[in-house]
């Protein structure tokens, strides 16, 4: 990676790091102006966890590349977990912001929530399609990127019973009703959130914006080659050796009956 594009990705990856935790304070301290507010029901929010994580992936990535060290396979599927996270609490906050009126209220959205929301997302797909260097991701990420949401969904559920808080009405039986609603809400998201991953492991085995292939695809040729190379010269002796057995053979045969 040439010198000055890998320092320019490390710095916006710190800068993004920086607006992430200005914004999670705001909306933090905005949070504080309303009597309804529990500091420990924040942090219950699937998106205030997302961003929280991609406050510390940032770091990290961008300190990678401020370094010039390669990204390593556990760093790029971080990063594709994160942003998948992320692209998800975004279009589900999205589509209750707008559908919010149909059922007679609406929702307030400040600017923190619109960093974290919208500004972050974008930010974090833009950074995997184009900075380079980023590995490929192993399809069992998928894996991950379902689970979780899932571990989280059921604690989620067990601790609203005891203090009576979901952060999202279709996780509420008064609310979403069950199971029927619930089971279709679930499987929605849970549905966006593996095809949203598929799409980035997908994206991962292309070659990124200035980067003419995957970093290593030119070792791994290479080594292929070689590779088959050595398997042809070990077949091609092996079958030079049987051919002169054979022929030494055919010859001592002839000799002794002559």
């Amino acid at each position: 990676m040439i010198m000055g594009l890998r320092i320019t990705i490390g710095t916006l990856r710190l800068l993004a790091a920086a607006v992430g935790v200005v914004a999670l304070t705001a909306r933090f301290i905005y949070g504080l102006g309303f009597r309804s507010f529990v500091s420990v029901d924040f942090f219950g929010y699937l998106t205030m966890q997302s961003n929280i994580a991609a406050v510390v992936v940032f770091t990290v990535a961008g300190i990678a590349a401020v370094r010039g060290r390669p990204e390593s396979r556990l760093l790029s599927t971080a990063r594709a977990l994160v942003t998948c996270f992320l692209l998800v609490a975004g279009i589900v906050f999205a589509i209750l912001v707008s559908q919010a009126p149909l059922f007679g209220y609406t929702i307030e959205v400040p600017w923190s929530d619109r960093v974290l929301h919208f500004v972050l997302p974008a930010y974090a797909l833009a950074d995997w399609l184009i900075a380079p260097r980023r590995r490929k991701v192993r399809w069992r990420a998928i894996l991950f990127a379902v689970g979780y949401p899932v571990v989280w969904g059921i604690v989620t559920i067990i601790r609203g019973e005891f203090v009576g808080w979901y952060p999202y009405f279709f996780l509420d039986p008064a609310q979403a009703g069950y199971p029927v609603p619930f089971i279709v809400y679930s499987a929605a998201a849970l549905a966006l959130f593996a095809l949203i991953e598929t799409g980035l492991i997908a994206v991962s085995r292309v070659a990124p914006l200035g980067q003419g292939s995957p970093p290593g695809a030119g070792a791994r040729r290479a080594t292929l080659r070689a590779g088959r190379l050595r398997r042809l010269v070990h077949l091609r002796r092996r079958r030079g050796l049987v051919g002169g057995d054979a022929v030494r053979t055919r010859r001592g045969r002839a000799s002794g009956s002559s």
